[in-house]
């Protein structure tokens, strides 16, 4: 995993911001995106609408929150009867 810092453009509400994250973040961002069957820009920016702080942090505790979510619904299947 690497720990470089990629800054990219993003657009909210129809305006370009500039985020700046780790490529693993990016890179979990966009499965996340997919698996929505929406934008990478879509779900910035519904992050965005419900964020406190900055944007860089909520993006970073989305995804956390997203792939805990993901572990707990997959242990709960693996330890079903």
């Amino acid at each position: 995993m690497t720990g470089e810092v990629r800054k990219r453009s993003v657009l909210i509400a129809g305006h370009a911001t500039s985020v700046s994250l780790e490529v693993a973040f990016w890179d979990a961002l966009k499965d996340i995106a997919a698996r929505r069957g929406a934008s990478l820009n879509t779900l910035v920016a519904e992050i965005d609408g419900e964020r406190q702080g900055n944007l860089s942090s909520a993006l970073r505790v989305f995804v956390l929150r997203e792939l805990q979510t993901r572990l707990s619904l997959s242990e709960g299947l693996s330890t079903a009867p």
